[in-house]
């Protein structure tokens, strides 16, 4: 072994054609470097979209998802290549979070996700993660997946004020696509040429581009302030949240923790085929770090964390899975996190922008959930799976609400719910009856889960 834990592959330059450079391997140092710097423009735009949508500070999310990358890799003994990001199933309950009780609130239910995330991570690592495939089968995480993107559509769109100015009707769009639709179309034009239109790792990051593309329309057209940016100092610690706890809002957090379920079980086994390992052993300790992780987030006023996909995008792309490379990630996100002033900037990508991309991201993560079901070829003339998946989109979608005391359950809880219950109501009551359509045992969790883009 040389170097900080990792051996030299080869000759630490180059990479044999069908070659790949292992986790315990690096290359040398500035080539590290150089796929670090990679992987910190992979998570970049989707790290950043998440803080900028729900309102967190993008310094403060970046600072965190810095320590839970490395929090991430010395629990799974340096061995399960992987950057924590923001994770977009936290949007729809931060931002209905933060509506009913304020910023503190939203990250006492981030904190409570990221605690049960950790309990669950615990218990697969000592009893195993055969569970995970019984109680959330494709159907199931495919159709709470989807139903997440679907729910936030209205959010993509906007809202607007009218009010009565001079005896006339105005109306005043504040968010989403309406904000600024001129703005918000050539982003999402832009969004949509970048994915075809480059090759290599810019086809890759076709969201970040847009976003690029369209801050700097909105910057000519005026709906950029940089007042802010030109307040902020160069070098400084992120400003920093005090959590609270309101069990209230609890109930929309809860679903959360089966997606990121998803997302890291998917993780875990996109890794293994793509390095031809066996890393299931490192499934209850990838949970329980993306918990630990997240409620750290939560505790300081940072987005909950998961596995990125864009990340596995690159190492699919490089060929080198080196961990080295995500402890550059980290160290260069935390040096990041350390200016106010880049983190200003960040925070003034105006609505219109943000209208365009979440177009688009909202509708991705819509699709990720089918392509679940397209991936482990879910029967839709099984009446299990087809009621498990309409009934669930609609209750996500229209977003249906309950309210049991102090406790508002709204379409992503409940949604999430009615596809838990009625696949295994339904799956019971076919085997009571001889009626059954499943197959003799349970499907796995499908790589690549994650709901990144």
């Amino acid at each position: 072994m040389s170097g900080i834990g990792w051996r030299v592959h080869g000759d630490g330059r180059t990479v044999s054609p069908g070659g790949v450079v292992a986790p315990d391997e690096r290359l040398s140092w500035p080539r590290t470097i150089g796929i670090g710097f990679q992987h910190v423009v992979a998570m970049f735009g989707s790290t950043f979209l998440v803080p900028i949508i729900t309102g967190f500070s993008p310094a403060t999310t970046l600072f965190f998802s810095a320590i839970g990358t490395v929090l991430f890799l010395v629990v799974t003994r340096n061995k399960l290549p992987s950057y924590l990001g923001s994770s977009f199933a936290f949007i729809a309950p931060i931002t209905a979070a933060t509506a009913s009780g304020g910023q503190s609130v939203a990250l006492g239910g981030v904190m409570a996700t990221g605690a049960l995330l950790a309990v669950i991570g615990l218990v697969v690592h000592f009893a195993g993660a055969r569970w995970i495939d019984i109680v959330m089968p494709p159907v199931v995480t495919g159709s709470i997946v989807a139903l997440i993107g679907l729910n936030l559509a209205p959010v993509a769109w906007g809202t607007c004020n009218q009010s009565v100015v001079d005896g006339e009707i105005v109306e005043t769009c504040t968010n989403g696509f309406r904000a600024a639709p001129v703005t918000a179309l050539v982003t999402l034009t832009a969004i949509i040429l970048a994915g075809v239109a480059f090759r290599g790792i810019l086809g890759r990051l076709s969201i970040l581009v847009g976003v690029v593309l369209g801050y700097a329309v909105a910057v000519l057209r005026g709906e950029v302030d940089f007042t802010l940016v030109r307040e902020a100092a160069w070098i400084g610690f992120p400003t920093f949240v005090t959590p609270t706890f309101d069990p209230a809002v609890l109930g929309l957090f809860v679903p959360v923790v089966l997606v990121l379920i998803a997302e890291n079980v998917g993780h875990v086994k996109s890794v293994a085929a793509m390095t031809g390992r066996d890393l299931d052993p490192l499934t209850g300790r990838a949970l329980f770090a993306d918990g630990l992780a997240t409620t750290i987030a939560g505790l300081g006023g940072g987005s909950g964390t998961t596995t990125y996909a864009e990340n596995i995008g690159v190492m699919a792309a490089t060929k080198i899975y080196s961990t080295a490379a995500y402890w550059v990630a980290a160290g260069a996100a935390f040096v990041l996190s350390m200016s106010p002033k880049f983190g200003q900037v960040i925070a003034s990508i105006p609505a219109g922008v943000l209208g365009g991309a979440t177009t688009v991201l909202y509708g991705m993560i819509g699709i990720l959930g089918a392509r679940i079901w397209v991936q482990n070829r879910v029967d839709f003339s099984n009446p299990v799976n087809l009621t498990t998946a309409a009934v669930s989109l609609i209750v996500g979608i229209a977003n249906f609400t309950w309210v049991a005391g102090d406790i508002t359950f709204e379409g992503i809880a409940l949604g999430s719910a009615a596809a838990l219950v009625i696949y295994h109501v339904m799956s019971g009551v076919a085997r009571w009856r001889g009626t059954s359509q499943e197959p003799a045992s349970p499907a796995s969790v499908p790589n690549g889960t994650e709901l990144e883009h």
